[in-house]
């Protein structure tokens, strides 16, 4: 079963994109690296501008993300 969760990318590092959790940084894990191309595919946002994006993704039992949504 998978949650939605909220988060932001962080920033663009060749063709990753650093994902974390959108919650105050003191409550924040590890940032986790993400095919960019594939996040902009999934929320129309072009790749080059994904940097501070505010997204909702699934979370699956195992952690990895996907399902990227752009947040209303």
């Amino acid at each position: 079963m998978s949650e939605t969760v909220p988060v932001r990318v962080l920033l663009l590092f060749g063709d990753q994109a650093e994902i974390v959790a959108d919650v105050p940084a003191e409550e924040r894990a590890e940032p986790v690296r993400y095919p960019a191309a594939d996040i902009a595919e999934a929320t129309g946002i072009p790749a080059d501008r994904l940097a501070g994006a505010r997204l909702t993704a699934d979370a699956g039992d195992d952690g990895r993300l996907s399902n990227w949504r752009r947040r209303a």
